[in-house]
Parts: structure tokens; C-alpha cells; sequence
């Protein structure tokens, strides 16, 4: 999802002049987007649509919006919906993003859930990403759950479920290759120690890794969410700051309900759930404790 205004292009590579689009076709496609994604274009957003959605539908030969429109209705297999949401999502993210956040996952959310979880004879410890992006969120995590337990790892269930709506960013997330510049962040001793340099300058993630990641695609919109059982950690950063303010607080109350009582709610930095909400207790920027 984009995570700031600074991420939407203002030049658009696919054409050096964009196609229009009428008053009753931005509307049509701006209440499908709403609806299906929870993502609130405003008016301002117009020619940033155009800008994402031309080449896709000169390559698919529509010849405006309103037939595009109409494809995307009568789609069975929702891949126009797919491709849709890929065009119009920004996915910039890197490792160690918002470090302090992970600081906290380490020093402050681990230790108080793991002596929680011990004193219950219990060994497993549910995190999930929701809106994962590419997956450097995801293997962070794991990487920072791997040093925080060391040989003690193996005997709890853990791993990381890591979720999206974009399947472009879900297949890279899966590969886990990512440029230098995204792993530049990274401590050097987590970059020695769970990536492998490949000829191409690029960095992958170790296998061992990349198997304690789950990935799927899922859209936060849907109106129940299918997991049994409630997680100890949900981190849902820089993806609510593009619905509006009735989306966010249904989202964050079915966050609530999936969240384990004492568990955990990161947002990214430039989000908050505002002080009239009483179903999470702040604790840090962007981190809050369910009560």
C-alpha cells in the first residue's frame, strides 16, 4: 500500500500524455476501489488513476474507462481486480523501516508475551503482517525471533504469517531477493547471517528463513476475517492512512477482535488510532497493548 503522499508519482512513464476519464467514470471506478480495497481516492487522485490504469488498458484494448469499468464487473476470476489494485498500490518498504518499532518487538513485546506463554506451558506465539508489502517485514521479524530465542527457536511454534492484497508484491515477498538498497539498513551481522549474496549484487533470503514465513493473499476489506485463533502480535503499518476514517476504526475493531488480550497492535509512524478509541492502551509511537 503507499505509505506516504511522497511515494505517488507525478510523472506518469506509461505515455507523455494521459488518457481522460469522465466524471462518471472516475466515479465508478473510485467507489469499485472503495469498496473492494477500502482505498478512498479523492478527487485530487484523478490523475494519478489515469496515470496507474492507462497502459493496462491499452494493453487489455479498451478503449476508455467505462468499458474497463464494465470488465472488471463482469470478471469471475477477479485477476482484473488483481492487476487493478497492483497498478494503483505503492509498495515501497525496506528492512529494519521504523527500527524502533523492532526495538520494541524485541526488548518490550517478546520477553512480556514468551514468560506469559512459559508460565501456561505454552509454546506458541502468533504473529501476523497484515499488509506485508514485499516481505521485508515479515523476514525482519523472524530474523529478530531467531536471535531474541537462539537454540531455544525449535521448541516453540512460531513463524510469521505475512498477508497482502497485491499478488505482484506477494510473489517477491516469496522469492525473498531484494536489492542492495533495501538491505542496506540491516545490521551486518543479521545481513551475513540470513542472506546470501548473489552474483547480481542482489541479496536472498537464506531457505531455512523463508520457510517460517507463510504468504498469502488477503484482503483486510473482507467482512470476516477466517483465522481460529486470535494473534499475540498484528503489525498493520502504512497501509490505513489511505481509507478514510469509518474503514480504519471497522478495520481496527476487527483487529481487536483477532488480537489475544495483552497482545500487540504496531502502526507505522505517521498513523494513530487517535485518543476516542478505547479498544487498544498506547504505549510507544504507534505501538498500542489491547487491555
Amino acid at each position: 500500500m503507499p505509505d506516504n503522499e511522497r511515494d505517488l508519482p507525478t510523472v506518469f512513464p506509461d505515455s507523455g500524455v494521459l488518457m481522460t476519464i469522465t466524471n462518471e467514470e472516475f466515479e465508478l471506478l473510485r467507489s469499485l476501489i472503495y469498496k473492494r480495497f477500502g482505498i478512498n481516492l479523492t478527487e485530487q487522485k484523478r490523475s494519478l488513476l489515469v496515470g496507474r490504469l492507462q497502459k493496462v488498458l491499452r494493453q487489455s484494448g479498451h478503449a476508455n474507462f467505462k468499458s474497463y469499468y464494465e470488465a472488471l464487473q463482469n470478471d469471475p476470476t477477479e485477476q482484473a481486480l488483481s492487476k487493478l489494485v497492483d497498478r494503483i498500490s505503492t509498495n515501497h518498504t525496506y528492512f529494519n523501516r521504523e527500527k524502533s518499532h523492532f526495538e520494541f518487538f524485541v526488548e518490550n513485546a517478546l520477553p512480556t508475551l514468551t514468560a506469559s506463554l512459559e508460565k501456561q506451558n505454552i509454546r506458541d506465539l502468533r504473529i501476523w503482517c497484515a499488509g506485508c508489502s514485499s516481505g521485508e517485514e515479515a523476514y525482519m521479524l523472524l530474523m529478530l525471533m531467531r536471535e531474541y530465542f537462539g537454540n531455544r527457536y525449535s521448541q516453540w511454534d512460531g513463524g510469521i504469517l505475512a498477508t497482502d492484497i497485491s499478488s505482484r508484491v506477494l510473489d517477491i515477498a516469496k522469492r525473498g531477493v531484494y536489492p542492495e538498497d533495501r538491505v542496506k539498513a540491516l545490521p551486518e551481522p543479521l545481513l551475513r547471517k540470513y542472506f546470501r549474496k548473489l552474483p547480481d549484487g542482489q541479496y536472498e533470503v537464506i531457505e531455512e528463513l523463508r520457510r517460517e514465513a507463510t504468504f498469502r493473499r488477503f484482503n483486510l476489506m473482507n467482512d470476516v476475517f477466517p483465522f481460529k485463533k486470535p494473534f499475540h502480535i498484528i503489525f498493520c503499518r502504512n497501509v490505513m492512512i489511505y481509507f478514510d476514517d469509518p474503514t480504519r476504526k471497522t478495520l481496527v475493531a476487527k483487529f481487536h477482535k483477532h488480537t489475544v488480550p495483552g497482545g500487540y497492535f504496531f502502526l507505522g509512524h505517521s498513523e494513530t488510532l487517535g485518543r476516542g478509541q478505547d479498544l487498544y492502551k498506547y504505549l510507544a509511537p504507534a505501538v498500542y497493548h489491547k487491555k
